[in-house]
């Protein structure tokens, strides 16, 4: 995987970003690619799913998981500094 080499466009800045993609990329893994050598998903040869999964299927469970949105609060104002003007 490239998020390991901390490449310039594929690293992980933060510890949590990172752990969070390879939780993606291993739930990818299991859930949706075919494997070659038994023409089904890891998960489905072990026999933890019956069907193979979408993209569409993992986005689903990350939006399940997801808190709902909290209504924003009111804008603060900013306040104006005046300058004073050394000279006057």
């Amino acid at each position: 995987m490239k998020r390991f080499a901390r490449l310039t466009n594929a690293h992980s800045k933060k510890f949590e970003n990172h752990c969070h993609m390879v939780s993606l990329y291993t739930v990818w893994y299991n859930f949706v690619r075919i494997n070659s050598a038994v023409k089904m998903s890891p998960a489905m040869a072990a026999g933890v799913s019956q069907t193979l999964w979408t993209m569409n299927d993992i986005v689903a469970l990350i939006d399940a998981a997801a808190p709902a949105p909290k209504p924003r609060g009111p804008y603060k104002k900013r306040e104006a500094h005046e300058e004073t003007s050394s000279g006057a």
